[in-house]
């Protein structure tokens, strides 16, 4: 009887310190997608503006200075949209900054980088938005006297931010870059 005791008690205490350490949840994790480093060529307009895009993207111009960069291996388009400045440049600020705003619905956060370029006279706001909503990236640059462009990314897909995550962050970049070369030709 003491031996069966004395086995029970072996027993117990082997079962009770196998369980050791605490019970840890997996990291979340991210979807790795790879895409090619970004090469960039001059990409001049039938308006008034040039601007260099990356190689993955195929632009379209339409009659009114609008453009559509379109990234198939990304499942993206960038819209451009033209206006001219004729004594309504806040009206045009008001309309950009209201368009990027309407995604706060769905949006985490959205983060304003100001945009000043004074030896090509570029100025504008590049907008970074996390979470769910519809674009990822918007921006508006202008020369505040003639031109001004507003752009905004768009997945086709349905906006899931932890999925479109890889190729939103690849396309800010290019966002960022065609924002930085754009030039106004008079």
């Amino acid at each position: 009887m003491k031996l069966r005791i004395l086995l029970s008690f072996i027993l117990l205490n082997l079962i009770a310190s196998s369980c050791g350490g605490d019970t840890l949840p997996k990291p979340k994790a991210l979807l790795s997608l790879e895409y090619p480093k970004a090469q960039y060529a001059a990409t001049k307009s039938p308006c008034s503006y040039t601007f260099q895009k990356n190689m993955l993207g195929s632009v379209q111009f339409q009659d009114n200075c609008n453009a559509t960069i379109e990234y198939p291996r990304l499942n993206g388009t960038l819209f451009l949209t033209y206006r001219s400045v004729a004594d309504n440049i806040n009206t045009l600020l008001q309309d950009a900054q209201k368009l990027t705003y309407e995604h706060t619905r769905k949006a985490d956060n959205i983060l304003e980088e100001k945009y000043i370029n004074k030896q090509q006279g570029v100025y504008g706001m590049f907008y970074d938005v996390s979470g769910n909503a519809a674009s990822q990236s918007q921006f508006y640059v202008t020369d505040s006297t003639k031109h001004f462009i507003t752009g905004s990314i768009y997945f086709n897909a349905k906006p899931n931010y932890d999925s479109i995550f890889p190729a939103a962050a690849y396309l800010k970049n290019d966002i960022r870059h065609l924002m930085e070369t754009i030039k106004w030709s008079n």
